[in-house]
């Protein structure tokens, strides 16, 4: 393979290869003999060189390596050495073309640069030395850090000034003098321009050697940064292809088990399969289409992000990262609008209340559990709240069922009172109200003993709409109460979702699990314990 040379024309630096270099540099030479010596010879050779410079870069020559057939197709446009008259209407074209703006405009300066050319730009601008500016700024950083806010919005609002027409209007009318201050007396000819560059000095010895000691402190930095811009990719990295590779196991593989959360009371769930019950079927597809792309561009965007920074390499992605953000805004505001459109389906809350009086209680109530969850066939379960809210799944049926909770208070009379509190939410408090009454739950009274549902259910064909049942008995004074494991579970769990547990006596008294401790008797002060009122009885 051909070695590569790298020359500078125009002010920018190309890698040509070497046969390519030397078709160019004879081609410069014949081009400088020619018109070196005739009057403007100098601003024609170095508007020529521009436009050279223009060529490769429309070529992509700052891209790759410029080769025997970029020069070849440069000669073709710009034409052969003997054409070229340094006096003639073509010079004058071109020399309106490239001289055209003789006003100043800011850039930043990639020729004396040592962050980002901010303050080599700014020094061209005003004609002053850099190291001046740069003191500025530094000046300005010890009040708040105000200089480097300002250095910022400047690195991001100022264009670097990358090719001669740029350099030309930033550096006004003396471009040509500050461009040629290391030259040698006289006119600088393209081969030299070829073979080592054009060199641009505009400060003096003592702000060159400032400058010096700026250039060491930012190389000092900027190696911070860069460390901590790789350390920033890598968590970018990291976190992105966690959550990737998490999202992808869960809603594809439907594969929880390194990810359980069974601590913070919430089992695993999967989305589809739970949409199935909560939205209209025309819309779950979408809701899971969009939710896919919503969640997923930006994992996709994270990881993209997190290489770029430990590689540090440019690539023209504009029109996508673009391209990107309005489809992910789009697809975001398509699923607010289809979650909106579903959730007005909760926005009222409504209740039912259905009671049964007893008018004889027996001295000793048994509460059992008639239809228990054990006996319940199910293929997924979501528990809610500390575990107090369970729902189970039958994929087979579509069926839906919810626990439910029991309360047990003291009635205000010598009779049994059961209550059925059944809660919903709906479009509006009459829809609420209506599906609250459709909640199928039972209970049956047989003796001494109260069979009751450990779960309720939901209609055939209908949606869950945060749907609660709660079973309250009220039990006259004196009345010993027994439970089954079962029933003593529903019990726990009211207790634990709020339920005002012995509010007179002071102390807070715990419903147990432990064998034998399942006999309990109402009190003036509330229910407790057996073995309680035998202590109080002695």
């Amino acid at each position: 393979m051909d070695r590569t040379i790298k020359i500078n024309l125009g002010g920018t630096l190309f890698q040509i290869d070497e046969e390519a270099y030397r078709i160019l540099k004879r081609y410069l030479q014949d081009i400088d003999d020619r018109l070196k010596s005739t009057p403007g010879g100098a601003e024609t050779i170095e508007d020529i060189e521009s436009r050279i410079a223009e060529i490769f870069q429309s070529q992509g020559g700052t891209a790759g390596v410029i080769t025997r057939e970029n020069v070849e197709a440069m000669m073709a446009i710009i034409g052969k050495p003997e054409d070229i008259e340094a006096g003639s209407e073509e010079r004058d074209e071109r020399q309106t073309h490239f001289h055209s703006s003789t006003g100043k405009k800011m850039y930043r300066n990639p020729d004396d640069k040592i962050i980002s050319g901010v303050c080599g730009g700014i020094g061209a601008y005003l004609g002053i030395e850099p190291v001046w500016v740069r003191l500025l700024f530094i000046l300005f950083a010890c009040f708040f850090a105000l200089g480097i806010f300002v250095y910022i919005a400047l690195w991001i609002a100022l264009p670097d000034a990358r090719n001669d027409a740029q350099k030309r209007e930033m550096y006004g009318g003396d471009f040509r003098n500050r461009g040629s201050r290391d030259s040698n007396p006289g006119n600088r000819s393209s081969y030299a321009a070829v073979e080592s560059g054009v060199t641009r000095q505009t400060s003096s010895s003592v702000g060159n050697a400032v400058n010096e000691v700026f250039r060491a402190i930012g190389k000092v930095f900027f190696i911070i940064f860069r460390v901590f811009l790789i350390l920033l990719g890598v968590t970018f990295v990291v976190t992105g292809f966690f959550f990737l590779v998490s999202f992808v196991m869960i809603f594809f593989f439907k594969y929880p088990g390194y990810f359980s959360t069974h601590s913070f009371g919430v089992n695993i769930f999967y989305l589809p399969d739970f949409l199935n019950y909560v939205v209209s079927p025309a819309a779950a597809p979408w809701i899971l289409a969009l939710s896919f792309i919503v969640i997923l561009m930006p994992l996709l965007a994270l990881i993209y992000w997190g290489v770029k920074m430990i590689f540090w390499f440019r690539a023209r992605d504009g029109i996508f990262a673009i391209t990107g953000l309005i489809i992910w805004v789009m697809s975001v505001a398509a699923l607010s609008i289809i979650l909106f459109n579903e959730g007005v389906s909760y926005a009222e809350f409504g209740k039912t209340v259905s009671e049964e009086v007893i008018p004889k209680t027996p001295p000793e109530l048994y509460i059992k559990g008639d239809h228990k969850v054990a006996d319940l066939k199910y293929d997924k379960e979501i528990s809610l709240t500390d575990e107090d809210y369970n729902v189970y799944f039958n994929d087979d049926n579509k069926g839906l069922f919810i626990s439910t909770m029991l309360d047990i208070n003291k009635s205000d009379d010598k009779s049994l009172r059961i209550d059925v509190r059944k809660r919903s939410m709906g479009r509006s408090r009459q829809d609420a109200m209506n599906k609250a009454d459709g909640l199928i739950y039972s209970y049956r009274m047989s003796a001494d003993t109260l069979f009751i549902d450990e779960y309720f259910s939901i209609p055939a064909n209908s949606k869950w709409s945060a749907d609660n049942v709660r079973l309250s008995v009220a039990v006259p004074e004196g009345t010993v109460v027994h439970f089954d494991r079962t029933t003593e579970k529903m019990l726990h769990a009211s207790h634990n979702d709020g339920w005002d547990w012995d509010s007179d006596s002071g102390h807070d008294e715990r419903i147990s699990s432990t064998p034998g401790d399942q006999t309990w008797v109402m009190t003036e002060e509330g229910l407790r314990r057996g073995s309680e009122k035998s202590r109080k009885e002695k």
